[in-house]
């Protein structure tokens, strides 16, 4: 398959609500040969990266807005755009390979149609830009609520937040030690070649300064280092974890904080990785085997503890909780499309509704880290603050990290061109237990 086709399928199955990225792409990624599998995706990718500004220009240059059943061939014109605009891709190779892909979406009203603004495009994109940027939601590549809602919340950032999300992230690797110290991998990445440098904040953190196949580095077979952010690597040494605790890692997969919990304390009594969804669970064993490591995996949901909680308490608690992933937009752009403004509303009620359910499974003295991948107020400090205000039980503590910014409760962490990911954390510690009713 032409790797244009594949990259328009894919994203075309994004526009019309029924997949993300990650859902769509790889079925269409293996009918592409392989040596073209690395355009497809990055086409896909970089289209919805870039689609609030590629769909204004393409509502300047069309003369009217494409029906629902024709998400397809918008798709297309964004794949054909964006290689104009944002690749060093030939002109003539972008509008001619991509207007030959119209014969297989059976739509041949559509070839002229594509040529006649891909070509316009190619020649007035640049003054057109030049109009169209006068508006902030086509400055910053963000749907309309999206850089409403970052620039309420951080009015001195917002454009730095945008900015991050719109490159491409780092590769970050996490050593595993139980296998080996850090400055011992760095030397044997330098000794073959590779450049990479220490992570700022995470003691376990390396960043490659190019992305390769993690699965051609020394060691990685044998569980010697993951892949993970290093924001999300601080929530295993935030949780202060020690022999003989048991711990909940709550809203687990994939996987990468238990197997960190694990790695960073080997004599933890049991990790108990919980998730909704059954298949979700399967990668986390597959990280856990790889790493020689073992939790008890347990699917349900975990506001409902009567189906999964045996009674036992938790000294420690990790609540990665659902969220709208706005912190990682440059590693899954297509949130861009997949989310709306509703969405946050609702993800903060089921965030409150998982701390709620969990606080009464910790043990007084217990500790719960509270995180997302989140920059929104309303997911992260609002969120702590509200908990806080109905539950006497619990008291905030202090992050030891000087990672990201001090806000009303918590720590909140804003993307980093070389750096880490967005994210949040809060730690609360539970000093009584709920009063009897």
């Amino acid at each position: 398959m032409n790797p244009r086709l594949a990259a328009a399928r894919a994203l075309g199955a994004v526009l019309a609500g029924k997949a993300s990225l990650g859902g769509s792409l790889p079925a269409q990624l293996e009918r592409v040969e392989a040596r073209d599998r690395g355009l497809a995706q990055e086409l896909a990718f970089g289209a919805a990266r870039w689609q609030p500004r590629l769909a204004a220009l393409a509502e300047r240059l069309l003369q009217k807005p494409f029906r629902a059943a024709d998400k397809d061939v918008e798709a297309l014109l964004l794949i054909g755009l964006y290689q104009l605009l944002h690749t060093r891709i030939p002109p003539h190779a972008a509008i001619g390979e991509t207007v030959g892909c119209v014969e297989a979406l059976k739509k041949p009203w559509a070839k002229g149609l594509l040529n006649a603004v891909l070509r316009n495009a190619q020649r007035d994109g640049a003054a057109l830009f030049a109009e169209l940027e006068r508006d902030p939601v086509v400055r910053s590549a963000h749907p309309r609520w999206l850089q409403k809602a970052l620039k309420a919340a951080w009015p001195e950032h917002w454009e730095d937040i945008c900015a991050a999300n719109n490159l491409h992230p780092p590769l970050i690797l996490r050593v595993n030690r139980r296998q080996g110290d850090r400055d011992a991998y760095l030397t044997e990445l330098r000794d073959a070649g590779i450049e990479a440098m220490p992570c700022a904040f995470s003691a376990d953190g390396i960043r490659l300064a190019q992305a390769q196949d993690v699965k051609a580095l020394p060691g990685f077979a044998e569980g010697r280092l993951s892949v993970q952010d290093e924001a999300a690597q601080l929530a295993a040494g935030l949780l202060e974890l020690a022999p003989g605790q048991r711990v909940l890692d709550a809203c687990c997969a994939p996987g990468g904080k238990t197997c960190h919990l694990l790695e960073r304390e080997p004599a933890l009594a049991e990790v108990v990785a919980l998730d909704l969804e059954p298949g979700r669970l399967q990668r986390v064993r597959e990280n856990l085997d790889r790493l020689r490591l073992n939790a008890t995996l347990i699917a349900a949901d975990g506001r409902d503890t009567a189906a999964w909680w045996d009674g036992r308490p938790f000294q420690r608690i990790l609540l990665d909780a659902p969220c709208s992933a706005t912190g990682v937009i440059r590693r899954h752009p297509d949130i861009k499309l997949t989310r709306q403004a509703d969405d946050v509303a609702a993800l903060a009620q089921l965030q409150g509704e998982l701390l709620d359910a969990l606080w009464p499974t910790l043990e007084v003295g217990g500790v719960l880290l509270y995180a997302t991948c989140s920059v929104l107020p309303r997911e992260n400090s609002e969120n702590i603050a509200a908990f806080l205000a109905r539950t006497p039980g619990a008291r905030e503590l202090d992050l030891a990290t000087d990672a990201g910014l001090k806000v009303a409760h918590g720590r909140q962490l804003l993307p980093q061109p070389e750096g880490h990911d967005g994210f949040y954390y809060a730690k609360l510690i539970k000093i009584a237990a709920a009063p009897r009713g």
